[in-house]
């Protein structure tokens, strides 16, 4: 077994969600799934099909995040893992449950717009991921005005109540 990191490459601006799931239906539930979530929702999705032909299925609504999708798909080769780029503007946490609630998926690995590194495991069979390194490693325990901070921020972006 050969142990590996794949980057994910995106726009710094741009969210992803990464996941497994154990069917080829994933791909439309999925498409269907963000669209009655999110009205007006623009997103690629790519799924690396783990059987037959074993190719990546693809969808969406935004053709440059359909090809950001599948060149990432690509790159990560893991049987059946999905991964859906969100634009700008649309975000994880309107999607989330949504997602986590179609009956093929069985995890989420990470949801995210951080920088992203995929650990990936490669034997003789095929490739699967182990985990994710979402962003930086932590730097200290915030105080009164990280805290003052944070609140902050979830109430501008309308999160919190004031």
């Amino acid at each position: 077994m050969e142990l590996k990191t794949v980057a994910i490459e995106k726009p710094d601006n741009i969210n992803f969600i990464l996941g497994q799931s154990h069917f080829i239906k994933t791909v439309e539930d999925l498409h269907e799934a963000l669209v009655n979530a999110v009205p007006g929702i623009r997103f690629g999705l790519a799924f690396c099909e783990a059987s037959g032909d074993c190719l990546v299925r693809w969808s969406g609504n935004d053709q440059a995040l359909i090809a950001l999708a599948q060149t990432n798909a690509l790159a990560l080769a893991a049987g059946h893992s999905f991964i859906v780029f969100l634009a700008e503007g649309f975000y994880p946490l309107n999607v989330l449950n949504a997602i986590k609630a179609v009956p093929e998926v069985a995890r989420i690995f990470c949801a995210t717009a951080n920088p992203t590194q995929v650990v990936i495991a490669e034997t003789e069979q095929g490739r699967g991921i182990l985990g994710v390194i979402d962003g930086f490693k932590v730097k200290g325990v915030e105080d009164d005005d990280g805290i003052a901070w944070r609140k902050g921020l979830l109430r501008r972006f309308g999160y919190k109540l004031a």
